[in-house]
Protein backbone atom coordinates (compact mmCIF):
# COMPACT_ATOMS: atom_id res chain seq x y z
CA UNK A 1 0.00 0.00 0.00
CA UNK A 2 1.46 3.41 -1.18
CA UNK A 3 1.31 6.50 1.16
CA UNK A 4 -0.62 8.06 -1.05
CA UNK A 5 -3.66 5.10 -0.51
CA UNK A 6 -4.05 5.69 3.40
CA UNK A 7 -3.29 9.54 3.80
CA UNK A 8 -6.66 10.68 3.09
CA UNK A 9 -7.88 14.01 0.91
CA UNK A 10 -7.36 17.72 1.77
CA UNK A 11 -9.98 19.30 3.94
CA UNK A 12 -12.02 21.20 1.65
CA UNK A 13 -11.19 24.64 2.91
CA UNK A 14 -7.49 23.63 2.83
CA UNK A 15 -7.52 22.35 -0.64
CA UNK A 16 -8.44 26.01 -1.96
CA UNK A 17 -5.81 28.05 0.27
CA UNK A 18 -3.36 29.06 -2.21
CA UNK A 19 -0.38 28.93 0.32
CA UNK A 20 -1.62 25.20 1.88
CA UNK A 21 -2.26 23.72 -1.43
CA UNK A 22 0.93 24.71 -2.79
CA UNK A 23 3.13 23.54 -0.31
CA UNK A 24 0.92 20.50 1.05
CA UNK A 25 -0.31 18.00 -1.26
CA UNK A 26 -1.48 13.68 -0.56
CA UNK A 27 1.33 11.79 -2.06
CA UNK A 28 3.93 14.84 -3.11
CA UNK A 29 6.97 16.35 -1.50
CA UNK A 30 7.64 19.72 -2.18
CA UNK A 31 10.77 21.27 -0.89
CA UNK A 32 11.30 24.96 0.91
CA UNK A 33 13.74 27.45 2.05
CA UNK A 34 14.41 28.74 5.80
CA UNK A 35 15.52 32.17 5.96
CA UNK A 36 18.03 33.65 5.76
CA UNK A 37 18.77 32.32 2.01
CA UNK A 38 22.80 32.55 3.21
CA UNK A 39 25.28 30.59 5.37
CA UNK A 40 26.49 32.38 8.67
CA UNK A 41 28.33 31.34 11.42
CA UNK A 42 26.75 31.46 15.02
CA UNK A 43 28.74 34.21 16.53
CA UNK A 44 28.28 36.61 13.20
CA UNK A 45 25.10 35.85 12.33
CA UNK A 46 23.66 36.39 8.20
CA UNK A 47 24.53 39.83 6.74
CA UNK A 48 21.01 39.84 4.41
CA UNK A 49 23.02 41.00 1.61
CA UNK A 50 20.91 40.53 -1.43
CA UNK A 51 18.09 38.87 0.81
CA UNK A 52 15.16 40.65 -1.11
CA UNK A 53 16.73 39.22 -4.68
CA UNK A 54 17.26 36.02 -3.31
CA UNK A 55 13.57 35.90 -2.13
CA UNK A 56 12.37 36.77 -5.43
CA UNK A 57 14.97 33.68 -6.99
CA UNK A 58 13.20 31.02 -4.86
CA UNK A 59 10.03 32.56 -6.23
CA UNK A 60 10.64 32.59 -9.65
CA UNK A 61 12.22 29.37 -9.81
CA UNK A 62 9.31 27.59 -8.71
CA UNK A 63 9.71 26.22 -5.12
CA UNK A 64 6.96 25.83 -2.74
CA UNK A 65 7.35 27.69 0.55
CA UNK A 66 9.69 30.37 2.86
CA UNK A 67 9.72 29.79 6.13
CA UNK A 68 10.49 32.64 8.67
CA UNK A 69 12.01 31.55 12.13
CA UNK A 70 11.39 33.86 15.32
CA UNK A 71 14.31 34.62 17.92
CA UNK A 72 13.30 37.65 19.32
CA UNK A 73 17.11 37.90 21.04
CA UNK A 74 20.63 36.94 20.43
CA UNK A 75 21.64 34.77 23.23
CA UNK A 76 25.53 34.22 23.29
CA UNK A 77 25.23 30.59 25.01
CA UNK A 78 22.77 29.27 22.19
CA UNK A 79 24.43 31.61 19.30
CA UNK A 80 22.08 31.47 16.34
CA UNK A 81 19.70 34.63 15.66
CA UNK A 82 17.33 33.32 12.68
CA UNK A 83 17.38 35.55 9.76
CA UNK A 84 17.36 38.64 12.61
CA UNK A 85 14.02 40.36 10.97
CA UNK A 86 10.97 39.85 12.69
CA UNK A 87 9.14 37.31 11.05
CA UNK A 88 5.83 38.99 10.86
CA UNK A 89 7.16 42.51 9.63
CA UNK A 90 9.19 40.00 7.26
CA UNK A 91 6.70 38.09 5.90
CA UNK A 92 4.80 41.50 5.16
CA UNK A 93 7.88 42.95 3.38
CA UNK A 94 7.95 39.86 1.10
CA UNK A 95 4.76 39.88 -0.10
CA UNK A 96 5.42 42.89 -1.87
CA UNK A 97 8.35 41.41 -4.28
CA UNK A 98 6.84 37.47 -4.42
CA UNK A 99 4.16 36.26 -6.30
CA UNK A 100 3.90 32.49 -6.26
CA UNK A 101 5.92 30.90 -3.18
CA UNK A 102 3.88 30.69 0.19
CA UNK A 103 5.18 33.18 3.18
CA UNK A 104 4.99 30.55 6.41
CA UNK A 105 6.54 30.87 10.23
CA UNK A 106 8.81 28.34 11.19
CA UNK A 107 7.46 29.25 14.24
CA UNK A 108 6.44 31.91 15.92
CA UNK A 109 6.98 31.72 19.73
CA UNK A 110 3.25 31.47 21.06
CA UNK A 111 3.65 31.98 24.78
CA UNK A 112 5.83 35.29 24.77
CA UNK A 113 3.50 36.82 22.23
CA UNK A 114 -0.69 38.10 22.71
CA UNK A 115 -2.03 35.69 20.78
CA UNK A 116 -4.93 38.35 19.52
CA UNK A 117 -2.11 40.32 17.85
CA UNK A 118 -0.77 37.25 16.53
CA UNK A 119 -4.06 36.84 15.08
CA UNK A 120 -4.11 40.36 13.54
CA UNK A 121 -0.71 40.12 12.46
CA UNK A 122 -1.38 37.27 10.81
CA UNK A 123 -4.34 38.38 9.14
CA UNK A 124 -3.31 41.43 8.04
CA UNK A 125 -0.16 39.41 6.11
CA UNK A 126 -2.78 36.93 4.78
CA UNK A 127 -4.48 39.50 3.38
CA UNK A 128 -1.24 41.31 1.83
CA UNK A 129 -0.47 37.93 0.70
CA UNK A 130 -3.53 36.98 -0.97
CA UNK A 131 -3.84 33.58 1.02
CA UNK A 132 -0.40 32.43 0.82
CA UNK A 133 0.15 32.53 4.56
CA UNK A 134 1.38 29.95 6.90
CA UNK A 135 1.02 30.32 10.28
CA UNK A 136 3.95 27.88 11.99
CA UNK A 137 3.61 28.11 15.62
CA UNK A 138 6.76 26.69 17.87
CA UNK A 139 6.90 27.03 22.30
CA UNK A 140 10.80 28.33 21.65
CA UNK A 141 14.07 26.71 23.09
CA UNK A 142 15.71 29.29 24.68
CA UNK A 143 14.63 29.38 28.03
CA UNK A 144 16.47 32.87 28.98
CA UNK A 145 13.92 34.54 26.60
CA UNK A 146 10.74 33.52 29.46
CA UNK A 147 11.72 35.72 32.09
CA UNK A 148 12.80 38.93 29.72
CA UNK A 149 8.86 39.20 28.81
CA UNK A 150 7.52 38.09 32.48
CA UNK A 151 6.19 34.38 31.07
CA UNK A 152 6.58 31.17 33.20
CA UNK A 153 8.50 28.67 31.24
CA UNK A 154 7.27 25.52 32.68
CA UNK A 155 3.21 26.32 31.50
CA UNK A 156 4.87 26.75 28.27
CA UNK A 157 2.82 24.18 26.37
CA UNK A 158 -0.48 24.98 28.43
CA UNK A 159 -0.04 28.14 27.28
CA UNK A 160 0.29 27.84 23.64
CA UNK A 161 -3.00 25.55 23.18
CA UNK A 162 -4.57 27.95 25.27
CA UNK A 163 -3.50 30.41 22.67
CA UNK A 164 -4.25 28.56 19.48
CA UNK A 165 -7.26 28.40 20.69
CA UNK A 166 -7.79 31.77 20.97
CA UNK A 167 -6.37 32.72 17.30
CA UNK A 168 -9.12 29.90 15.65
CA UNK A 169 -11.50 32.15 17.62
CA UNK A 170 -10.80 35.39 16.63
CA UNK A 171 -10.19 34.70 12.58
CA UNK A 172 -12.69 31.66 12.33
CA UNK A 173 -15.36 33.07 14.21
CA UNK A 174 -17.92 36.20 13.23
CA UNK A 175 -18.35 37.98 16.63
CA UNK A 176 -16.24 35.20 18.09
CA UNK A 177 -17.08 34.14 22.18
CA UNK A 178 -14.30 32.50 23.66
CA UNK A 179 -12.75 32.13 27.18
CA UNK A 180 -9.12 31.72 27.37
CA UNK A 181 -7.19 30.92 30.83
CA UNK A 182 -4.29 32.90 30.24
CA UNK A 183 -5.34 35.41 27.96
CA UNK A 184 -8.49 37.63 27.45
CA UNK A 185 -11.75 36.59 26.70
CA UNK A 186 -14.04 37.32 23.93
CA UNK A 187 -17.57 38.07 24.56
CA UNK A 188 -19.35 38.90 21.15
CA UNK A 189 -18.94 42.46 21.06
CA UNK A 190 -15.78 42.56 18.89
CA UNK A 191 -14.90 41.19 15.95
CA UNK A 192 -11.50 41.03 14.28
CA UNK A 193 -10.55 42.25 10.88
CA UNK A 194 -9.15 41.74 8.86
CA UNK A 195 -10.28 38.23 8.88
CA UNK A 196 -7.82 35.83 6.46
CA UNK A 197 -7.54 35.90 2.81
CA UNK A 198 -8.35 32.46 2.12
CA UNK A 199 -11.11 32.01 4.97
CA UNK A 200 -8.99 30.61 7.54
CA UNK A 201 -5.24 30.44 8.42
CA UNK A 202 -3.71 27.17 8.35
CA UNK A 203 -1.81 26.84 11.40
CA UNK A 204 1.30 24.34 11.67
CA UNK A 205 2.77 22.79 14.94
CA UNK A 206 7.01 23.70 14.06
CA UNK A 207 9.07 21.22 16.26
CA UNK A 208 6.86 19.66 19.29
CA UNK A 209 5.79 23.01 20.87
CA UNK A 210 5.44 20.18 24.22
CA UNK A 211 2.13 18.69 22.46
CA UNK A 212 1.77 14.71 22.03
CA UNK A 213 1.36 13.95 18.72
CA UNK A 214 -2.33 12.78 19.09
CA UNK A 215 -2.88 16.42 20.41
CA UNK A 216 -1.29 17.88 16.83
CA UNK A 217 -2.93 15.69 14.65
CA UNK A 218 -6.06 16.60 16.21
CA UNK A 219 -6.09 20.75 16.81
CA UNK A 220 -3.69 21.38 13.89
CA UNK A 221 -3.53 21.54 10.34
CA UNK A 222 0.43 19.43 9.82
CA UNK A 223 3.48 19.35 11.44
CA UNK A 224 7.42 20.44 10.38
CA UNK A 225 9.33 18.28 12.96
CA UNK A 226 12.88 18.15 12.34
CA UNK A 227 15.50 15.40 10.80
CA UNK A 228 17.13 13.50 12.92
CA UNK A 229 18.02 9.93 11.18
CA UNK A 230 16.07 9.27 8.16
CA UNK A 231 15.74 5.55 8.92
CA UNK A 232 13.24 6.38 11.83
CA UNK A 233 11.28 8.49 9.26
CA UNK A 234 8.36 5.24 8.24
CA UNK A 235 8.10 4.52 11.53
CA UNK A 236 7.61 8.58 12.73
CA UNK A 237 4.69 8.89 9.56
CA UNK A 238 3.44 5.49 10.58
CA UNK A 239 2.51 6.99 14.20
CA UNK A 240 1.26 10.07 12.80
CA UNK A 241 -1.01 8.73 10.64
CA UNK A 242 -2.80 7.06 13.52
CA UNK A 243 -3.31 9.99 15.40
CA UNK A 244 -4.34 11.85 12.44
CA UNK A 245 -6.97 9.36 11.34
CA UNK A 246 -8.49 8.44 8.49
CA UNK A 247 -9.85 10.25 5.53
CA UNK A 248 -8.11 13.79 6.05
CA UNK A 249 -4.89 14.62 4.62
CA UNK A 250 -2.32 16.02 7.13
CA UNK A 251 1.04 16.58 6.46
CA UNK A 252 4.02 15.39 8.10
CA UNK A 253 7.07 17.78 7.17
CA UNK A 254 10.64 18.27 8.36
CA UNK A 255 13.28 21.25 8.17
CA UNK A 256 16.84 20.76 8.56
CA UNK A 257 20.33 22.14 8.05
CA UNK A 258 21.69 21.32 4.47
CA UNK A 259 25.22 21.67 2.62
CA UNK A 260 24.92 20.41 -1.75
CA UNK A 261 28.14 18.98 -2.26
CA UNK A 262 29.48 20.17 -5.56
CA UNK A 263 30.27 16.41 -6.81
CA UNK A 264 27.06 15.00 -7.69
CA UNK A 265 28.03 11.61 -6.28
CA UNK A 266 28.58 12.54 -3.23
CA UNK A 267 27.01 9.57 -0.83
CA UNK A 268 24.69 10.90 1.47
CA UNK A 269 25.91 12.11 4.85
CA UNK A 270 23.50 12.62 7.71
CA UNK A 271 23.47 13.95 11.28
CA UNK A 272 22.98 17.46 12.11
CA UNK A 273 23.53 18.38 9.03
CA UNK A 274 22.21 16.75 5.74
CA UNK A 275 25.65 16.74 3.11
CA UNK A 276 25.36 14.80 -0.25
CA UNK A 277 25.58 15.42 -3.85
CA UNK A 278 22.16 15.81 -5.64
CA UNK A 279 22.15 12.21 -6.88
CA UNK A 280 21.95 10.76 -3.54
CA UNK A 281 19.40 13.55 -2.32
CA UNK A 282 17.05 12.64 -5.44
CA UNK A 283 16.93 9.10 -4.47
CA UNK A 284 16.56 10.14 -0.39
CA UNK A 285 13.91 12.32 -0.99
CA UNK A 286 11.85 10.07 -3.64
CA UNK A 287 12.00 7.50 -1.04
CA UNK A 288 10.48 9.64 0.96
CA UNK A 289 7.73 10.78 -0.96
CA UNK A 290 6.74 7.07 -1.23
CA UNK A 291 7.33 7.17 3.20
CA UNK A 292 4.84 9.61 3.37
CA UNK A 293 7.16 13.30 3.85
CA UNK A 294 5.01 16.17 2.50
CA UNK A 295 7.77 18.69 2.64
CA UNK A 296 11.39 19.27 3.25
CA UNK A 297 12.59 22.76 4.45
CA UNK A 298 16.25 23.59 3.66
CA UNK A 299 18.45 25.73 5.87
CA UNK A 300 21.54 27.01 4.00
CA UNK A 301 23.42 28.10 7.15
CA UNK A 302 26.18 25.64 7.14
CA UNK A 303 26.40 25.49 3.31
CA UNK A 304 29.58 25.85 2.06
CA UNK A 305 28.76 27.39 -1.73
CA UNK A 306 27.04 30.26 -2.64
CA UNK A 307 23.50 29.94 -2.06
CA UNK A 308 22.43 31.06 -5.41
CA UNK A 309 24.40 28.55 -7.08
CA UNK A 310 22.80 25.87 -5.12
CA UNK A 311 19.11 26.93 -5.61
CA UNK A 312 20.43 26.98 -9.17
CA UNK A 313 21.30 23.29 -9.64
CA UNK A 314 18.02 21.93 -7.40
CA UNK A 315 15.82 23.82 -9.38
CA UNK A 316 17.39 22.77 -12.58
CA UNK A 317 18.05 18.83 -11.38
CA UNK A 318 15.86 18.04 -8.70
CA UNK A 319 12.82 20.53 -8.67
CA UNK A 320 11.52 19.10 -12.21
CA UNK A 321 10.73 15.69 -10.23
CA UNK A 322 9.17 17.47 -7.22
CA UNK A 323 6.81 20.25 -8.32
CA UNK A 324 4.86 22.86 -6.30
CA UNK A 325 1.31 21.94 -7.31
CA UNK A 326 -1.67 24.55 -7.07
CA UNK A 327 -5.22 24.47 -5.97
CA UNK A 328 -6.17 22.60 -9.04
CA UNK A 329 -3.21 19.74 -8.91
CA UNK A 330 -1.58 21.59 -11.63
CA UNK A 331 2.25 23.14 -11.68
Amino acid sequence: MTATSTVGALAPELARHPGYSRVFQPGHLTFGFIAPLESYPDSVGPTLADHAAMAVKVDQAGFAALWLRDVPFYDPNFGDVGQILDPLAYAGYLAAITHRIAIGTAGIVLPLRDPLIVAKQASTVDQLLGGRFLLGLATGDRPVEYPAFGVDFDNRAERFRDALALIRAATEQDWPVHASRFYGRLSGNLELVPKPAAGRLPMLVIGHAGQSTEWTARNTDGILSYLADPARIPAIIEQWRLASGSGVFKPYGYGTLFDLDRDPDLPLQTGRVLRAGRNALRELWLRQQEQGVSHVALHFKPTRRPAAEVIDELGEHLLPLFPSLGADGQP
